[in-house]
């Protein structure tokens, strides 16, 4: 029964009206991405705002902080790149046994959900807010002019010797045993059985492994074009890093920002007691435990991403 209120109460404020779509989306070489939106259903719209997902973590994850910031009046894109998520082969088990996808075929998926997302609302501000994975891969992009800025959350290079503590004395298990036994043995990375990352594709997994034993990480190890590609962003980049974060460390984010050459950048720490909470961590900052405080955060900065990068 709903609680009676009292003369003299505050009334609650209504609930925004949202509207939520799921369809497939081709991505620039005619893959299958599964993407979603979310949109409010009245009133003035500030932009859009495209999450790219962290490695290993589907957009579902992402549905909950989606529809609060469509609640602010964003149009909020999600999608799940290439035989991950939603965009799994359509086979009866989903299966990745010799499904062929690297990093670069998932940085065309991200460009395809910005296409369509600036298609949508060709005069308004693009954002994108780029968790971990998300935040790397727009220095491949290359429609990278339609984007007004990027706010990456709990972000670094990867290069495995900027790790966190806890995480640098289990990788080198990973990445020199792990990895290339079980996708040799079963063709693809079988990470949601052993508790790592998550279901990969081969392809992916090994690109990763190299960024992520090379000190420059996707610049050191692909060359000068990633290097070349990564200096022509221009977009203001402001990054958060988190202080419990259990992956990424301040070092590895200044690492990645470094890659973005000449980009307006900027790096804020965001540690737990600054929330009021108990732990945020590499995944927590869009648990639902956030909405009061660090969501509100998350806002205002896409909203005022230019500004906060040249204070």
């Amino acid at each position: 029964m709903p609680t009676e209120r009292k003369p003299g109460d505050a009334v609650p404020p209504p609930q925004p009206q949202i509207t939520e779509q799921a369809f497939a989306l081709a991505s620039t070489d005619g893959a299958r991405i599964a993407a979603r939106v979310y949109a409010p259903t009245a009133g003035a719209v500030s932009g859009s705002v495209v999450i790219g997902a962290a490695m290993g973590v589907p957009q579902a994850y992402y549905a909950p902080f989606a529809q609060w910031l469509a609640g602010q009046g964003w149009r909020v894109s999600t999608f799940d790149y290439r035989g991950s998520g939603d965009s799994r082969p359509n086979t009866p088990h989903g299966g990745l046994r010799g499904f062929k996808a690297n990093l670069f075929d998932w940085a065309r998926d991200y460009e395809a959900v910005i296409d369509h997302a600036h298609a949508a609302l060709p005069d308004q501000p693009l954002v994108l807010l780029g968790h971990s994975l998300g935040a790397q891969l727009p220095g491949l992009l290359t429609n990278g002019h339609k984007v007004s800025g990027l706010l990456g959350v709990a972000a670094g290079s990867g290069y495995w010797r900027e790790n966190a503590p806890q995480l640098k004395r289990i990788v080198p298990f990973m990445w020199f045993f792990l990895v290339p036994v079980t996708t040799r043995l079963f063709g693809y990375f079988p990470g949601k059985r052993l508790g790592a990352v998550g279901d990969l594709p081969t392809g992916v997994i090994r690109q990763w492994r190299k960024w992520c034993l090379n000190p420059q990480y996707s610049a050191g190890a692909e060359g000068a074009p990633v290097r070349q590609s990564y200096a022509a962003v221009r977009f203001p980049v402001l990054s958060l890093s988190i202080a419990d974060d259990e992956m990424m460390t301040e070092q590895g984010l200044h690492s990645l920002l470094a890659l973005y050459t000449h980009a307006p950048r900027r790096l804020l720490r965001i540690a737990p007691h600054d929330m009021a909470v108990r732990r945020i961590g590499h995944l927590g900052a869009f648990r639902k435990e956030q909405q009061a405080v660090l969501w509100p955060r998350l806002h205002h900065y896409l909203t005022n991403l230019n500004k906060e990068v040249t204070v």
